[in-house]
């Protein structure tokens, strides 16, 4: 492989290590002021620092995870709770009925994103917005948020929605369009709490509930053709 092809192809940036590379700036700036409050002597500015050291560390942590679906699956692409699930239109790429399952992460949750199928990503679309809370009704479409449509291989289009919540101030997404994606992997995170929307076609079967508690990777969320 070239170095274009190797700059091209997004897996070089998430080979896997049990940390999140986008947190190491947060977690060195974290050492670096806790042992400087250490070398003044500032106990108990050092033991809050140190604290929220461990935090971040917690909040980047990046475990390796099992799928054990089978054809036609679709996995969880984020660890959290399912707070939406029902009927209605795709309101971005192809306005057909759908159903939306969306999964709401806290700070406490593993925040690295997995894609749900195999397929091609064919869109992405990337849209400024708003910062409310991301457990909200209105944050799908006035947050900050970035939308991926993959084509499986039978023909079914699943769309993902990375939505920025209130804390959340970043959306990574490696992969481009006409990459070739594999269920289960990671593709990318949302930074300090967010949600994520699943759009799948109304002929799939749900298997989930509001209120269940899903793994990035490992919980079967539906079934689709």
């Amino acid at each position: 492989m070239n170095d274009s092809q190797h700059h091209r192809d997004f897996r070089h940036l998430r080979d896997h290590i049990p940390f999140i590379p986008e947190g190491l700036p947060y977690v060195l700036t974290g050492i670096f002021v806790t042992f400087t409050f250490a070398l003044l002597g500032w106990t108990v500015a050092t033991l809050l620092l140190a604290a929220v050291t461990v935090l971040m560390v917690h909040f980047f942590r990046d475990p390796v995870r099992w799928c054990h679906a089978g054809p036609g699956d679709v996995v969880s692409p984020a660890d959290g709770r399912i707070i939406v699930v029902e009927k209605t239109t795709e309101p971005r790429f192809t306005g057909q009925p759908c159903w939306k399952i969306s999964i709401f992460m806290n700070v406490f949750d593993v925040h690295v994103n997995r894609v749900p199928v195999s397929g091609r990503i064919v869109d992405i679309y990337y849209q400024k917005g708003r910062f409310l809370a991301a457990d909200k009704a209105k944050a799908s479409m006035e947050n900050e948020q970035n939308w991926i449509r993959i084509e499986t291989a039978s023909g079914s289009s699943v769309v993902v929605t990375q939505v920025a919540g209130l804390i959340a101030r970043r959306i990574v997404c490696w992969p481009q369009v006409e990459d070739t994606v594999h269920r289960g992997e990671r593709f990318g995170m949302i930074r300090f709490g967010s949600r994520l929307d699943l759009y799948i076609p109304s002929t799939g079967e749900v298997l989930v509930r509001k209120g269940q508690k899903v793994f990035a990777g490992e919980t079967i969320l539906c079934r689709i053709p």
